[in-house]
């Protein structure tokens, strides 16, 4: 266990880490930059979905839009899904 686990006194507060990455999505001739959190979780109410990762843009917004995310028991296995989910659909915002 990680020390900054120990900082957690309440489970119900869902206490977790976050960290950033940077994925830039290129669409015709532009780049689009797509910035993912990853939350780390101390107690998730779900074992198996220990970290959530989340983009800070939706895709496909003027059909149905859609918020990039993934869910996983590994750093690796939500990031790689929010990844693939930004891949998923074009962005059509500005």
């Amino acid at each position: 266990m990680a020390e900054w686990e120990f900082a957690q006194s309440e489970p119900a507060e869902q206490f977790a880490q976050v960290q950033y990455f940077s994925i830039v999505k290129r669409q015709g001739d532009r780049d689009i930059e797509f910035t993912i959190s990853v939350k780390e979780f101390v107690k998730p109410t779900e074992p198996t979905m220990k970290f959530f990762a989340v983009a800070n843009k939706q895709t496909n917004q003027k059909t149905l839009p859609y918020t990039p995310c993934g869910w996983g028991n590994s750093l690796l296995k939500a990031l790689s899904e929010c990844m693939n989910a930004v891949r998923r659909f074009p962005y059509e915002g500005e």
